[in-house]
């Protein structure tokens, strides 16, 4: 049966990781045909993007040097441009990986560091003037994921992120970054409790405003250790309850989806959307 395919306003991000300790099993592409095969089915179930990572930022997680991390992403971003017309998303926040992954197709960074790392500023600014049409994801992290959950700790954590995130624009535009290709995500997991997390996904809509202005908001939940702390269930067994949060985003406005199960978020985005009427 062919799958009614109806694009939402919402978009689909599916997870690639080529990282060997990537939390979840099961988005593992160690492979180069594993991770064409991977790209291939999340097209064919909906997918809006393809965010393609070689660093593993689970908590607790160890760096990979530059030259590991260009080895396992340009070939599967290369493979990925070359086959489809995909919006390809680059997991990064080595500035030597922006710039080839960028070279090789990418059209969105994707930064969990926010572009604090040396000279990433300054070359998302230079490639923006040869790829007029780059997007770039400012994430807020506490810490790094090696020790970002040893002991989160906020005054307010919205207001917190929130602040952190308005620096981080005003950073990102002062070196010439255009102020419409910033997409913000408040980062859930990274560096919070569970009492942090909900309260920033219970404050989404905070997250689009900064001095008048209206950005895109990501989130990325999916499957993630809140949703473990919730139900009581293993990373394997975290489909439904990943699945009902990104509706919930959804549906109070998230701009972009960042999921492992594309086809399961494809289908509840489908139903949800005749119910709900995102569009009102």
């Amino acid at each position: 049966m062919t799958r009614l395919i109806k694009k939402l306003p919402t978009k689909i991000m599916g997870i690639v990781n080529t990282d060997p300790h990537s939390f979840y099993e099961g988005s593992r592409c160690l492979k180069l045909s594993n991770a064409i095969d991977t790209m291939a089915a999340m097209i064919e179930n909906g997918a809006d993007i393809l965010d393609i990572g070689g660093e593993s930022t689970r908590p607790g997680a160890d760096s990979v040097s530059v030259e590991q991390e260009l080895e396992r992403v340009i070939p599967v971003i290369e493979a990925a441009a070359s086959r489809w017309g995909t919006l390809i998303s680059v997991d990064t926040s080595q500035p030597e990986v922006m710039n080839l992954a960028v070279q090789s197709g990418a059209r969105i960074i994707n930064d969990v560091r926010a572009l604090t790392k040396d000279n990433a500023l300054e070359t998302v600014a230079k490639l923006q003037q040869e790829y007029i049409d780059l997007k770039v994801v400012l994430m807020h992290m506490q810490d790094t994921p090696k020790t970002m959950q040893s002991k989160p700790f906020y005054q307010d954590v919205v207001n917190d992120v929130h602040e952190y995130l308005s620096s981080r624009i005003n950073e990102a535009k002062k070196v010439g970054i255009k102020e419409n290709s910033l997409i913000l995500d408040p980062g859930i997991g990274f560096g919070k409790k569970l009492e942090h997390n909900i309260s920033l996904l219970k404050n989404l809509s905070r997250f689009k405003q900064y001095d008048n202005n209206e950005y895109p908001v990501m989130l990325g939940v999916s499957r993630k250790s809140m949703l473990g702390e919730i139900t009581g269930r293993s990373v394997e067994n975290r489909l439904i309850p990943s699945v009902i949060a990104a509706v919930y985003g959804a549906s109070v406005g998230v701009d972009i989806i960042r999921v492992h199960d594309v086809a399961a978020t494809f289908d509840a985005f489908k139903v949800a959307h005749l119910l709900f009427d995102f569009d009102n």
